[in-house]
């Protein structure tokens, strides 16, 4: 990958296009800074702010803010107008110039115009993740060539002629400078430096300039590159040890990167947990000394997150919810004219493709930037998107408490514990298994519906739309209308045929089980008329005690098999055992007791082509249904389930699951 800046050199100055609080740009400037080794540094700053500027560089890798008022003492009648807020942050070319210049002695100047009034100015840039793929040199040519024919404003006339004075009289005592400012800016500027300048009209002087420091959970809000990003990219330029893991040894023997314990037995402090999973995930972005990779940081975030979510709920993010997230980032990053996603897009995808409670970590450890407290020596200030921008965007979680805090049942007060160790596995004495009546429910409930959005599923590919002629059939597709209304302007309509036959038996797989994870398995029988066989795979029980002779498993799949008594057992039955796993068989078995022409298979991925020719040779259908398309919070409420021995259990057994 191209990591060598291209500089952009005119005369003696030696110059480098970038774009403000831009991660990737960050790291060029250090780069340019090391190679080049310049007599000094110019940057796009106006000389008023140098002071607060220099005491804010200082503070690093704490984020300041400077603020003041565009106007100091305006005319009669007229407003001062909205406070401008700078923010000195890691993250930015400017700022890692400058910061690169006090580290290393070389002079640092501020060549910019202050100007009182300066109009809002959006442009349409590229991804800066470009770059890491391009190179500089690629990307300024296709900038120019896209935005160069753009009239500029007056106010960055007179700017861009005042930086090529500055420029001009430094060149006068230095050999070798590095400037660096926006590529908005750069052709202007060499275009000029060629030409006599004339010192520039501008403020020389500003009174009111604060410095702050910024409020740690204004952090998420306002930063250029969100916190993990800046926090990564901070500690790698820091220096990590290749390869070490430097987090505290209890916290890796105890558990993963990113497990949040706050009291109990295991009392780690929540910012020593974050700050090893950002340090975790800082030693794998790229090579030492490399460009972070903004992709695989995205990624860490992710896998931290999955870590922090599975601690907290006991639930595990999945590969295919895994691979739907990515997707949808994406297939939005794309609408938006990007390459990779910002960090609202990330956490609508996580609240889509996960939950309320993933997505709610995901924004934890997103928003969280180990050096920024509010003990510092300055005032805080609190900032929102809104103090930069009148569009921004809002999203709301609306996460699940702990289990710990939402059990308000006084019952659960009265639970009894083990008295001695063992004491529960007394229970286990009856040989006769059985399952507790709740949980039945809420399966037949849901295999129920998955019957119906199976057939609904077949009416729809067997629909057919057609342009309206003498009848709406079954109604008007607007879609299909829409669609085709700027080439026909005619109406579609849509007929739904019959679809034949129903649903005999319905498959579940939340997990293939490649990994040996599931090694329980059992088939065993519907109660009454009204529930159904089933076959399925889970976890161990014995991993599991959860109350005297009551276990909780996970399924790893299952199969629902309608009118019971049927079914034989599926896992001793010679005919299935030439499948390749668990889940096959159990598709098999549902192919084989069906008594119905269709059969639901819900799963990540769809069956091998092989059991397709199998189901026509039965004269079945597999209807398959990925398991991304459905509701995550209901997939959880059916994964769990509960063995009790003997059914004397089920009268104390709500005493124990909740």
């Amino acid at each position: 990958m191209p990591q060598r800046p291209h500089l952009e050199t005119f005369g003696p100055v030696h110059a480098l296009p970038m774009l403000h609080y831009r991660m990737e740009f960050a790291h060029l400037a250090r780069k340019a800074v090391q190679q080049l080794r310049p007599d000094c540094i110019a940057i796009e700053l106006p000389p008023t702010l140098e002071e607060r500027f220099l005491q804010a560089l200082r503070r690093l890798p704490q984020v300041s803010v400077i603020s003041y008022e565009p106007i100091a003492r305006p005319p009669a009648g007229r407003s001062a107008g909205p406070t401008i807020h700078l923010l000195v942050e890691p993250a930015d070319p400017l700022v890692e110039a400058a910061r690169s210049a006090l580290e290393q002695g070389i002079p640092l100047h501020c060549i910019d115009v202050d100007l009182d009034a300066y109009p809002a100015v959006r442009e349409a840039l590229p991804d800066s993740y470009a770059v890491q793929r391009i190179g500089l040199s690629a990307y300024y040519r296709e900038y120019r060539n896209a935005l160069g024919g753009d009239a500029p404003h007056r106010a960055d006339i007179r700017r861009e002629r005042g930086m090529a004075f500055r420029l001009q009289r430094l060149a006068e005592q230095y050999r070798n400078i590095l400037f660096v400012c926006g590529m908005a800016h750069l052709e202007r500027v060499r275009e000029f430096f060629g030409q006599p300048q004339s010192e520039p009209l501008g403020r020389v002087r500003r009174d009111n300039v604060r410095l702050f420091n910024l409020h740690p959970e204004s952090c998420g809000e306002v930063l250029g590159e969100f916190p993990f990003v800046a926090a990564v990219y901070e500690m790698r330029r820091q220096g990590l040890p290749a390869g070490a893991d430097t987090s505290p040894p209890s916290l890796r023997r105890r558990f993963n990167a990113l497990e949040l314990i706050s009291g109990g037995i295991h009392d780690i402090p929540e910012h020593e947990a974050l700050r090893a999973a950002v340090e975790a995930s800082a030693r794998h972005v790229g090579a030492s000394g490399a460009m972070p990779d903004r992709q695989r940081i995205h990624l860490r975030l992710f896998e931290q997150a999955a870590r922090h979510y599975r601690q907290e709920t006991g639930e595990r993010v999945h590969l295919w919810q895994k691979r739907a997230f990515f997707r949808f980032c994406r297939n939005y990053a794309a609408l938006t004219g990007l390459l990779l996603p910002d960090l609202f897009q990330q956490l609508a995808a996580a609240r889509g493709c996960v939950d309320d409670n993933f997505a709610h970590a995901f924004w934890r450890l997103a928003c969280w930037y180990p050096w920024q407290r509010e003990d510092a020596g300055i005032p805080i200030i609190r900032l929102g998107a809104e103090d930069f921008s009148d569009q921004t965007r809002q999203i709301r979680f609306r996460p699940r408490k702990p289990r710990e805090k939402r059990l308000s049942d006084l019952r659960f007060l009265n639970r009894r514990g083990e008295r001695r160790p063992g004491e529960w596995l007394e229970g286990f004495d009856d040989g006769a298994v059985c399952s507790w009546p709740p949980e039945d429910l809420v399966i037949e409930n849901y295999g129920n519906f998955l019957k119906s959005r199976g057939l609904r599923q077949l009416s729809e590919e067997l629909s057919r739309i057609e342009p309206f002629s003498s009848s709406l059939m079954d109604g008007i597709d607007l879609r299909e209308t829409i669609r085709n209304l700027p080439n026909d302007g005619r109406i579609y309509v849509r007929e739904r045929l019959r679809v034949t036959g129903g649903v005999g038996s319905v498959v579940i797989i939340f997990d293939e089980d490649r990994h040996g994870r599931y090694h329980f398995a059992m088939t065993w029988y519907g109660e009454h008329e009204q529930e159904s066989d089933m076959a399925f795979y889970a976890t161990d029980p014995a991993d599991n005690v959860s109350g005297p002779g009551i276990c909780r498993c996970e399924y790893g799949g299952l199969l629902l098999s309608y009118p019971p008594r049927r079914l034989g057992d599926v896992w001793s039955d010679p005919s299935y055992r030439g499948c390749g796993t668990k889940a096959e068989m159990l598709l098999l078995a549902a192919l084989d007791y069906s008594p119905e022409q269709h059969v639901v298979y819900v799963a990540a991925r769809p069956p091998r082509s092989i059991f397709k020719r199998i189901a026509a040779r039965l004269g079945r259908r597999i209807v398959f249904i990925p398991l991304g398309s459905l509701s995550p919070p209901a997939l959880k409420r059916i994964r769990v389930m509960h063995l009790l021995y003997g059914r004397d259990k089920r009268e104390m057994a709500k005493e124990y699951i909740w």
